[in-house]
């Protein structure tokens, strides 16, 4: 720009002297003098330097959904209880990129709550805090070197609510189902933590896959009452079962183990994920996350499975329609219902669909 004021006023000062030409000499010598101060007044302005915009290397996104649902029923003669739901759904995101290096974080966190005029308390319905955070260094166009750490937990109790025995002609009341219900989960009680090392294939920017044949998994279980169920090891003390046998409570529903068994336990072995995650129109987004853990210490051929699913449908600026799945699989985990009061290993699945009011909190590049 300072180059081009200066040719400018070259150009003039020649200008002045044309005009001038054919003057007296009077007339030349002011064009010359005045085109003479303006050039050095040019040349003694400091230039000015723009500088260049400061990069951004994080990315951030936050969704939250929150959902609400009522139905009520007057004289309907089909039947029918009373209930309200409420839950909610944060999902976040904090990505850095420089360079080869990359670092993604990953939250979700579900809560909700529910009552029915059949069961007439306040019920826990979905409880769900994941995250995940992995370190990668690009080695070629499709492939990266990770370290991947994850963290799976609940925040409060959940609890199975069987019936409470009462007489014939009454009702529950709101204490008696709360005397009934029982335990079957807690803060820490499971929490599972895992930190692998390994490869990812990134074909394209809706699916990534990452093989982590070194990886170690702690499984805490804080409340000694549900740590024979979710597969803790016994105490090196306490490994004589016969000797210190598993005993349950007079109502015959938790094991009364002492402190027998370990409040954690660690697995070494190869863990595979695999994260389909793409966008249709901005209006319908899928996201399917898979993790495969095979234990090298016990049982390596009995893979633990966590498979989760979120499709949502945002038909309008600010609200939306949202399906969850989770299913999971360990065979170190005992499920104990009136059929198998010793528990027994199965397939656990949860599914829960909404409609409700969404808001995203977006940064970009």
């Amino acid at each position: 720009m300072r180059r081009i004021l200066e040719y400018s006023l070259v150009i003039l000062a020649m200008s002045f002297s044309m005009v001038a030409y054919g003057q007296d000499d009077k007339t030349k010598k002011d064009a010359q003098a005045a085109a003479a101060e303006a050039a050095q007044a040019l040349a003694d302005t400091p230039e000015v330097v723009v500088a260049p915009p400061k990069p951004v290397y994080w990315t951030n996104t936050l969704k939250t959904t929150l959902n609400f649902a009522q139905t009520s029923f007057t004289s309907w003669a089909a039947g029918g209880n009373n209930n309200y739901t409420l839950n909610s759904i944060i999902r976040g995101d904090a990505n850095w990129e420089r360079g080869k290096k990359y670092w993604k974080n990953h939250l979700e966190f579900d809560y909700g709550f529910l009552y029915s005029q059949d069961k007439p308390i306040v019920q826990k319905n979905v409880d769900r805090t994941f995250f995940t955070s992995t370190w990668g260094y690009k080695v070629k166009e499709k492939l990266n070197y990770t370290a991947n750490f994850t963290f799976l937990n609940q925040t409060s109790n959940g609890w199975n609510y069987p019936t409470p025995a009462v007489e014939a002609d009454e009702e529950p009341t709101p204490k008696q189902w709360r005397d009934a219900r029982i335990l079957k989960s807690g803060f820490f009680s499971p929490a599972t933590m895992t930190l692998g090392l390994g490869i990812a294939w990134v074909p394209n920017k809706w699916l990534t896959v990452n093989f982590a044949p070194l990886t170690g998994s702690t499984t805490i279980v804080g409340n000694e009452k549900l740590r024979k169920n979710y597969g803790m090891t016994r105490k090196s003390q306490y490994e004589d079962a016969a000797q210190y046998p598993d005993k349950k409570d007079e109502a015959g529903v938790y094991f009364i183990t002492g402190d027998y068994y370990r409040p954690l336990t660690f697995a070494l072995g190869a863990q595979l994920t695999t994260n389909v995650k793409f966008q249709i129109n901005n209006k319908f987004d899928v996201n399917s996350n898979l993790i495969l853990f095979s234990n090298y210490l016990k049982n390596p051929q009995n893979f633990r499975v966590n498979w989760d699913n979120t499709i949502q449908w945002r038909f309008s600026k600010f609200f939306s329609l949202n399906l969850t799945t989770n299913l999971i699989y360990d065979d170190t985990i005992l499920i104990i219902d009136e059929k198998f009061p010793n528990g027994h290993r199965t397939v656990q699945l949860k599914e829960f669909m909404q409609f409700g009011f969404t808001y995203s909190f977006t940064n970009k590049k």
